[in-house]
């Protein structure tokens, strides 16, 4: 996912959200170890992946397109929150609404799970099996470290 997506999507909630804590979060709430990485995700992937010359030249044209796509999908996540924020500061949300975001939360889901099925099969020929492995950790650890701020500021159904 791209810095600019990414930043959108977490300037949205801090916005337009409520923060959660002032839904009396109980105080053994989970906090993640590790703060969401700052800064051009490629270069932190890059610095993490190890990639020989050779690697790099044929991995990153795949990452490119499969950070594109991401992109598509963080766009539909932006568009979620924006329209359950207003339904919720408007205090207009309706369980027909309710359930059509919850609906497309849950394509979401799927449509990421699909896309890294789709890619996992592209990088095999080009790198080993344990750097497949490490990549794909590396997009579920960012993507779990902006899921758990967005949970962090956007309120739960009232």
């Amino acid at each position: 996912m791209s810095i600019s997506v990414r930043a959108a999507i977490v300037v949205l909630a801090l916005l337009f959200a409520v923060p959660v804590s002032a839904q009396n979060r109980p105080a053994d709430t989970i906090r993640p170890a590790q703060q969401q990485p700052t800064g051009d995700k490629r270069l932190l992937v890059a610095e993490n992946m190890w990639l020989t010359e050779a690697e790099a030249k044929m991995f990153w044209p795949i990452y490119d397109a499969y950070q594109l796509e991401l992109d598509r999908i963080y766009s539909r996540i932006a568009r979620v929150i924006v329209e359950y924020v207003k339904a919720y500061m408007d205090n207009t949300l309706t369980d027909q609404q309710a359930r059509a975001l919850t609906a497309e939360v849950l394509d979401i889901d799927e449509a990421e799970a699909a896309l890294a099925k789709t890619y996992a099969p592209k990088l095999d020929p080009i790198l080993p099996g344990k750097k497949v492995a490490r990549y794909l950790q590396l997009e579920r650890k960012i993507r779990a470290n902006l899921r758990y701020e967005l949970a962090d500021k956007i309120p739960l159904v009232k």
